[in-house]
């Protein structure tokens, strides 16, 4: 599987080139940031109207990801939904694709600042997610150690173009964003540098996963309309 295996507080992962994060011991698939129904809220609320599939592309990737991986545990890092509203208005052939994915797993939503508790699904909804030696949520704390986490949808500059990637170091991981349509912060930026140690790596995700030293020059933060 087209990945980089590491290890972190004991437990052996692989961060995927799709950007889930997988750890085969527990058949565990952690995904952050789906944003599903983003091109929804934008429309709603009078922004550029985006094409209205990226909810269909980002499940058809996991789905792929949990067949991929035979994952029977799914950990969701929060803003799994681009607002309530998106939630709540997720259109019935998605809802059906999440049911279907969800059924017969143990699914956890982790709440996020876009969807503190996202209503009418299955699974579990937590503040944070405990599988010892880690700890999941969606927004990395300072002072945490064994720490997954999401929030950033970090991105690192390779050439002239622009990649998401995973973040990790000795006591935390923090995963790229996994929805088709989401910006990022470039890995440079001050929030990101103040979380992650000297020894920080920077895993670009794609079809040939690099992984790099975080860089550390400080650079405008980046923004666009699709990660992908």
């Amino acid at each position: 599987m087209n990945g980089y295996a590491f290890t972190l507080q004991g437990a052996a992962l692989v961060a995927l080139g799709t950007g889930a994060l997988h750890w085969p011991d527990q058949r565990l698939l952690v995904v952050s940031d789906l944003h599903l129904g983003k091109a929804d809220r934008i429309a709603r609320r009078g922004g550029t109207l985006l094409p209205p599939y990226e909810t269909q592309d980002t499940l058809l990737r996991l789905e792929a990801d949990i067949e991929r991986t035979h994952a029977t545990t799914i950990v969701a890092l929060g803003d799994s939904f681009d607002d309530m509203a998106a939630a709540d208005d997720l259109p019935e052939t998605g809802r059906l694709w999440l049911t279907r994915l969800m059924a017969g797993r143990r699914w956890i939503w982790i709440a996020g600042n876009h969807d503190p508790a996202p209503q009418g699904l299955g699974g579990s909804h937590l503040a944070s997610f405990l599988l010892p030696p880690l700890t999941f949520r969606h927004n990395a704390l300072a002072t945490a150690t064994a720490e997954i986490s999401g929030h950033y949808h970090p991105k690192a500059r390779l050439g002239g173009g622009v990649r998401p990637c995973f973040l990790m170091d000795q006591t935390r991981v923090i995963l790229p964003a996994y929805g088709t349509y989401t910006g990022g912060l470039h890995c440079t930026a001050p929030e990101l540098q103040t979380l992650m140690g000297d020894d920080a790596l920077a895993v670009l995700t794609g079809a040939r996963p690099l992984v790099m030293p975080m860089p550390s020059l400080q650079v405008p933060a980046v923004a666009s309309t699709s990660s992908r």
